[in-house]
């Protein structure tokens, strides 16, 4: 089965019915084959990102727990991910992205979903890029 990393603005969209992604959101998940993957880094950023609603909060927490592969060896990652963070200083790359090329690495896989086009820059320690299955629900 594929594994497949998922990325903060997937999940900030299924969750806010306002996002502008929402509609993509809902019909990725509806149709997405394969094994979804993320980290605490990210689960943090999408808590974080759904302040407006304690509700959407509890919601995402329940969902992404039944729903989504938590990995929580981030920490093991801290060497590559500091790594990444200074290889692309000069791009938007944050934590959750480079803890998420360092969660990609580690289960070997190069599939990813985001709304954002970072990872289309961004690539592996092989210096493969990632492919963006997002927009192709």
């Amino acid at each position: 089965m594929l594994n497949i990393v998922v990325d903060s603005g997937v999940f900030i969209a299924l969750f806010d019915g306002s996002d502008r992604y929402h509609a993509q959101a809902k019909h990725f998940i509806k149709h997405v084959r394969g094994r979804l993957h993320t980290n605490l880094p990210v689960i943090t950023e999408v808590v974080h990102m759904l302040d407006f609603s304690q509700q959407a909060q509890q919601d995402f927490l329940l969902w992404v727990n039944q729903a989504v592969q938590i990995d929580a060896s981030t920490v093991g990652d801290w060497v590559r991910i500091l790594t990444l963070l200074k290889k692309y200083a000069d791009l938007p790359a944050d934590f959750a992205d480079a803890s998420l090329i360092g969660l990609c690495e580690r289960i070997n896989t190069r599939t990813v979903a985001s709304v954002d086009s970072d990872f289309t820059v961004y690539r592996d320690y092989a210096r493969n890029h990632f492919t963006n299955v997002f927009w192709e629900a």
